[in-house]
């Protein structure tokens, strides 16, 4: 749901320029991993990048796509997921204009830290409360439920700069990506078991004490 330059007013886009900015600083600043999951970042990294390349219009601006937010948080915690989702979106936007330069701190916003971190808790609070028998049901939770809400986001934010009316926003977002989030659902479900299965199921970033 990459929102293009043009789209957010002065204010809006400089707030959430900074946001963004201190967002991803404080996740680089608490996040460690070790060298030994490199390669398992860099690869879903790339799964994600590539992923989100296929994307299509939605009313109000913006377009849907899979987002990978939760995916990322799941397997390596929501600081790393932060990061991951932030390199994603700086190379799109740099490389091929997909998302605008001006939003890049709304995007990293909305499916960097809201993607992320709502996939994280939502994944960890089912768990926590379901059987085992249902995590896959977790997963998918988790999946649909982060990208429903980068998409009020996004909404939000279209409002805040009067481009488009609130409810117009979220009526198309939310529509839309209630929708796309079936494919979330099902596609970090079955990566996430795919690293499960293979007991390649990298270490979560710690947090510095």
């Amino acid at each position: 749901m990459h929102l293009p330059d043009g789209f957010l007013d002065v204010k809006v886009w400089a707030a959430t320029s900074f946001a963004g900015a201190a967002a991803l600083g404080y996740c680089l600043r608490r996040s460690k991993i070790d060298r030994s999951d490199v390669p398992s970042i860099g690869m879903v990294g790339a799964f994600i990048f590539a992923a989100q390349m296929v994307n299509f219009p939605v009313a109000g601006a913006t377009s849907g796509h899979f987002l990978g937010g939760a995916l990322a948080s799941i397997l390596f915690g929501p600081l790393i997921g932060v990061v991951i989702m932030a390199a994603v979106l700086t190379v799109q936007a740099l490389l091929f204009q997909d998302g605008g330069i001006t939003v890049l701190g709304a995007n990293i916003l909305c499916t960097g830290v809201i993607g992320s971190f709502t996939g994280y808790w939502t994944h960890k609070i089912a768990v926590r409360w379901l059987p085992n028998r249902w995590d896959g049901a977790a997963t998918f939770a988790a999946g649909w439920l982060s990208i429903v809400m980068a998409a009020a986001g996004v909404a939000l934010l279209l409002a805040w700069s009067e481009t488009v009316p609130l409810q117009t926003a979220l009526s198309a977002m939310l529509g839309w990506h209630g929708l796309i989030g079936i494919g979330e659902g099902l596609a970090t479900m079955l990566v996430c078991s795919y690293f499960a299965e293979r007991k390649m199921t990298p270490v979560r970033a710690e947090v510095r004490k």
